[in-house]
């Protein structure tokens, strides 16, 4: 870790005050850090520019059609049970799904906020400040490493998609319907879940990426790094396309196991992984 750190550094990607966040010994921008040079070591084969001391996303990437910036965030656990965080071998435990979930749309709600301006008009956001101009693609890269379990990964949700996939489309746990009198399966698939309801009865979309106002959000980028990979770990990575983009994200430019597309049917869109068939609809 330390050499990746290092690398950063080195490079001129990190900003002015990386090293003393770094070493602030505060547990959320050691993350934020530790996260922005994890990031820039899978995207250094697309040679990000150094941006300077500028305001400004993370990275940004000089595109085959066009600019490309990286805006990284690292959700805390916040309040996800401790029974959750701090694994203890041979305790059953159930998985906090909709905590883990509520972690990742509000990380994705803040980055977006960081574009567009927040919802009060108090703080203008990139598109408004013009340090990203609207031809310009944006990917929102959320590091997940914090909201394990323990040490094992919860990379995918209750659905069995990644939980990135689940903040965006409106996708819930498996269902089967059963026709009461003769019993039989008649049908089987996901749920329709727009929202995730809060402890305090609130309800928080889930269905951003069905939003036009979100259009100016290219891609979500879900990571699981916390440098295992130097030991032979696997880290999870996916990439999940926004369809109503206004500046899409080219297909395979960004490292991931799996990718998500969302094709417009007839009435419907279809899920789809493209780099691991079958096709589900959404």
């Amino acid at each position: 870790m330390i050499a990746t750190t290092s690398r950063f550094v080195e490079s001129g990607l990190a900003d002015h005050k990386f090293v003393t966040e770094l070493t602030s010994g505060d547990d959320q921008k050691l993350w934020s850090c530790l996260s922005e040079a994890l990031v820039a070591a899978r995207v250094a084969d697309l040679n990000p520019v150094p941006r300077g001391q500028g305001r400004g996303p993370d990275f940004l990437i000089n595109g085959p059609k066009g600019r490309i910036w990286i805006e990284v965030v690292c959700p805390g656990p916040g309040d996800l049970p401790k029974s959750w965080t701090e694994q203890t071998f041979g305790v059953a435990r159930s998985v906090p799904h909709e905590a883990i979930l509520l972690r990742w749309t509000s990380a994705i709600k803040a980055k977006a906020e960081a574009l567009l301006g927040s919802a009060d008009g108090a703080s203008p956001g990139y598109l408004a400040a013009k340090v990203v101009a609207p031809e310009d693609a944006y990917v929102i890269a959320v590091n997940g490493c914090r909201l394990r379990g323990g040490v094992f990964s919860q990379f995918e949700g209750i659905s069995q998609y990644p939980n990135a996939v689940e903040a965006v489309f409106p996708v819930g746990p498996m269902q089967i319907t059963i026709n009461r009198d003769s019993l039989e399966v008649v049908d089987r698939g996901h749920q329709f879940r727009p929202y995730i309801i809060k402890t305090s009865g609130a309800h928080v979309p889930a269905d951003t990426f069905l939003d036009p106002r979100f259009s100016p959000i290219s891609a979500v980028w879900a990571l699981d790094l916390n440098g295992e990979s130097v030991f032979g770990n696997r880290e999870a990575l996916a990439v999940v396309h926004n369809p109503l983009a206004r500046v899409s994200l080219p297909i395979g430019l960004l490292p991931g196991d799996a990718e998500y597309v969302a094709e417009p049917g007839e009435d419907e869109y279809v899920l789809k992984n493209i780099k691991q068939p079958p096709a589900y609809g959404a």
